[in-house]
């Protein structure tokens, strides 16, 4: 395993974290087995950066980790979210009715003892705010997380899905580790300006969904997704899009044999290509596909590489937003 700093701090993360969403929520049938097994492996194989939500699964997410998070504690950089609120006590995606988000300070002091204790941890490495509550000032949210660090109770705070404004309104509150928004080949909002952004602030860049969402892997038949798998709600995986979209990922799926890598390793090393102040978190339940993405720091691009993969793109650019109407209005504020 390789290592990237976090931000301006001393802490040495796996150049690939594990999302964990996917283990409770989301992406159709779940097994707690084989998602434990691939916690398991991810210590094995030296990924030491963990990501959850309390919203994946309204909490049962928290709860699955903490059984290999707590025997390992020394061994895991532990980030968790907070901000999503359900109306109907009922966990669904960010963007389903009854869903709201909450980043005032009294929800705050709430939710990180929530987060404590699923987890079984007294200490959370890296909270992050799931999103930019556009009815609070970003100073307050921040400020409320702040207290959590002088209590001792968080180490770390990040955002998600904050546009350049807003981050520069919360480090200037309390310095900023990470930002962690969407980014893959398919997704590049963050280089009008977030980027740039981020890096001028000494911030790193956690990118969530690198595989865009499983579309860039070659492996992906929209037609067999469970009824429950949030991907039917997204506009880029609609029929009326995925053909062209499948157009891109087949010609991608070509060069990446060229490259003696799979197209999930060859989507990640563009991502890690980025820069060395970029960690993603490629999310998965099954050790094969986590083996798999590892696989991809050992994939080297050349600048040639970049460019030619670069040129697919214009060919082919992806139709379709990456969220639903609703969900594309709480990101990047």
């Amino acid at each position: 395993m390789k290592y990237r700093k976090l931000g301006t701090t001393s802490e040495q993360l796996s150049a690939l974290g594990l999302g964990c969403m996917g283990m409770s929520f989301a992406y159709g049938p779940t097994d707690d087995k084989e998602s434990l097994a691939t916690l398991e492996k991810a210590l094995d194989l030296g990924v030491n950066f963990w990501d959850t939500a309390d919203m994946y699964a309204n909490g049962a997410n928290e709860e699955l980790i903490s059984k290999v998070l707590v025997p390992n504690r020394d061994k895991v950089f532990i980030a968790t979210k907070f901000g999503f609120r359900f109306k109907d006590g009922i966990a669904g995606p960010s963007s389903a009715v009854g869903t709201y988000f909450d980043g005032s300070p009294a929800w705050i002091k709430v939710a990180v003892e929530q987060s404590l204790k699923r987890l079984k941890i007294d200490t959370i490495d890296l909270y992050y705010a799931h999103r930019v509550d556009p009815n609070v000032p970003i100073e307050d949210t921040v400020g409320a997380m702040a207290d959590l660090v002088k209590e001792g109770k968080v180490r770390y705070l990040g955002l998600s899905e904050a546009s350049a404004a807003s981050i520069r309104k919360a480090h200037a509150v309390h310095p900023i580790a990470a930002l962690q928004s969407e980014y893959s080949l398919l997704t590049r909002d963050v280089e009008n300006g977030i980027l740039q952004t981020v890096r001028e602030l000494g911030i790193s860049l956690v990118p969530y969904s690198p595989l865009a969402r499983g579309l860039v892997t070659n492996t992906l038949d929209v037609n067999i997704l469970a009824e429950d798998d949030f991907r039917r709600t997204l506009p880029r995986y609609q029929q009326e899009n995925i053909a062209n979209n499948n157009k891109l990922i087949m010609e991608f799926a070509a060069f990446a044999d060229t490259k003696s890598c799979t197209p999930a390793q060859l989507a990640l090393a563009w991502v890690l290509a980025q820069g060395d102040d970029i960690i993603p978190i490629p999310g998965t339940k099954k050790r094969k596909y986590l083996e798999e993405n590892v696989g991809a720091i050992e994939v080297n691009l050349t600048s040639t590489d970049l460019v030619t993969i670069d040129e697919l793109i214009k060919q082919y650019p992806v139709i379709g937003e990456r969220y639903s109407e609703g969900a594309m209005k709480m990101v990047n504020h």
